[in-house]
């Protein structure tokens, strides 16, 4: 299957020939449907705070803020495109029609593009369009009393105007204040030094960005750093990475070979969010806070953001002291450990951390109840955010069968469900609650050594999506996280 180029090829990228096997069996085989039990509700899976336990968890937090490392770690690789999908459909109809609004109003329906038209001054981006709109005609107004939106639209996403088709949510004009246009990266820089701030005030910040726009990044950090690093009394530490050439995975046709290129080569695709847990991994922090480029809020709505975010990480240092605490009492011989102590830790593996442990692990020896327990004990950290369920695409808290005989707390794909089955269907459907990628986590074990966090993630539970290359159909497998 492989040719001599091909394995060079790997070495350069740094994947073995087996991880590349495993990969295509996948896309023969398919992943299988994860088997959910019930959605994760408010009092089984969801934890509901009241204001006194929000405070608790933020002193909490504060008081471990002294002495630990704080990360915030943000996805911001994603690019803008999919986020003007309708007004490239807009622009190619507008083509179609010749710019003919009427025409245009009959085949795109008229509520959206108006709905587009009428907020327009509303867009963070307004006044940028504006001023480059000026410079060639009578102005943004003008164009729309003319019915001129084809200039419009392709100012905003084309080259020669603002570029936005091309651009990574990180540097689009997000949110307008009175005296300042911010990005959505600007954003995470001061939502960063209102909660992630670590010892001698600084904040440290991780962004995970694409290669062709790791550069811009940094000409915007130079610009508003300073600025920044004065209002907030802090100083930053943000660093930068690409996603890890090793993480891509391999494309094949629709016969599930290798999908190569006009040159030969064979195709390699970014593997999903699974694949930055590398760039998850080399981070050096105690407390990590996740969060994607474009979830993030304006002023105006920043301070329950904030508040809830310190409460996340109170919760994790809570849980986190009360297992290095279980850990540690097990590490003298098994014949020592008592029966209480094994019940204890049971009924806390149910009640706090949702792991319902298999039926026949009753029946089974004190030794092999320990082992069992290590293995869910000694193991990374992670505290999920949840809002309420209006409808949003995406994962969300589920009760999940697991390959090992448990069934725990999981956040879901819907790619992961068989929407087929009726009942699967209907727990998904009528799931209360949703994930926006809120998380704060630990990734050290009790003796201050790092997990491997590649080696936690669950290898069946990626999935396989159709896309295309130079016209072709292919099919691309996204890691999971």
């Amino acid at each position: 299957m492989f040719k001599e180029k091909d394995i060079e090829q790997f070495r350069i990228m740094g994947i073995e020939v087996k991880e590349i096997e495993e990969q295509i069996l996948n896309f023969k085989k398919g992943f299988p449907y994860l088997e959910i039990t019930k959605a994760a509700t408010i009092g089984n899976g969801i934890i509901q705070l009241n204001d006194g336990l929000i405070n608790d968890f933020i002193q909490r937090y504060h008081a471990c803020a002294v002495d630990s490392t704080i990360i915030k770690f943000v996805p911001a690789s994603g690019a803008a495109s999919r986020m003007f999908k309708t007004l490239y459909e807009y622009s190619e109809k507008l083509k179609a029609s010749k710019n003919n609004i009427e025409d245009l109003m009959n085949m795109c329906g008229e509520q959206s593009l108006n709905r587009f038209i009428s907020e327009l001054k509303n867009f963070a981006f307004y006044t940028d369009l504006e001023n480059i709109v000026a410079k060639r005609s009578e102005g943004v107004k003008k164009l729309i009393e003319t019915g001129d939106y084809a200039t419009i639209i392709d100012t905003l996403l084309s080259g020669n105007g603002l570029n936005y088709s091309n651009l990574p949510k990180g540097l689009l004009a997000f949110h307008r204040y009175d005296d300042e246009i911010r990005t959505s990266f600007d954003e995470h820089l001061v939502e960063g030094a209102n909660y992630a701030m670590s010892k001698d005030r600084q904040v440290n910040i991780h962004f995970t960005v694409s290669p062709e726009h790791l550069e811009n990044f940094k000409i915007r950090l130079t610009e508003v750093q300073d600025k920044f690093e004065k209002r907030y009394k802090v100083k930053y530490n943000i660093t930068f990475s690409l996603q890890k050439p090793s993480t891509d995975t391999i494309a094949v046709d629709m016969q599930n070979a290798p999908f190569r290129k006009s040159d030969g080569a064979i195709l390699f695709r970014p593997g999903g969010h699974g694949a930055l847990l590398e760039n998850l991994n080399d981070l050096q922090g105690d407390i990590i806070f996740i969060k994607n480029i474009d979830n993030i809020a304006p002023d105006k709505i920043k301070e329950p953001t904030i508040t809830y975010k310190k409460a996340l990480s109170g919760i994790l240092i809570a849980y986190r002291d009360k297992i290095f605490n279980y850990l540690k009492k097990l590490e003298i011989p098994v014949n020592y450990i008592h029966e209480t102590l094994i019940n204890e830790i049971f009924e806390f593996l149910q009640k706090d951390l949702c792991i319902l442990p298999p039926q026949h692990l009753h029946s089974k020896t004190k030794e092999e109840k320990v082992v069992y327990i290590l293995t869910k004990l000694n193991r990374p950290i992670r505290v999920c955010g949840m809002v309420k369920n209006e409808c949003e695409p995406g994962g969300g808290p589920f009760w999940g069968k697991n390959s090992d005989g448990t069934v725990s707390l999981q956040i879901v794909e819907s790619s992961q469900i068989d929407l087929k089955n009726p009942q699967q269907a209907d727990f998904f459907i009528n799931a209360s609650h949703f994930n926006p990628v809120d998380i704060v986590c630990s990734i050290y074990d009790e003796r201050g050594n790092k997990f491997g966090l590649r080696h936690h993630r669950d290898s069946k539970t990626g999935f396989i999506s159709k896309k295309s290359f130079d016209g072709r159909d292919l099919n691309a497998q996204e890691l999971p996280g």
